[in-house]
């Protein structure tokens, strides 16, 4: 079972919130989960980013790959150095 950190869509239209999750890379990109890691609101200025950093780091030292757009937020909030 391939596992991926990456974001899941909420929010109304045009009006985007993500929370960051731990899936299967088979399921749907708003479907089943396996853990929720936290959330990114990009409609504030700055864009809010809150990540748990030790369950981040948990999921990435069992094998959990982030996606681009994932490591990029994991960059951001110090838990994934450049």
């Amino acid at each position: 079972m391939a596992v991926k950190i990456r974001l899941t869509r909420l929010g109304d239209k045009k009006s985007p919130f993500y929370r960051v999750v731990v899936a299967d890379s088979r399921a749907p990109r708003d479907g089943k989960f396996i853990d929720n890691i936290g959330t990114y609101n990009p409609l504030t200025d700055p864009a809010e980013i809150k990540i748990d950093a030790e369950k981040a780091e948990k999921w990435l030292k069992n094998g959990a790959t982030p996606t681009d757009t994932a490591k990029q937020l994991l960059v951001k909030s110090g838990i994934i150095k450049k």
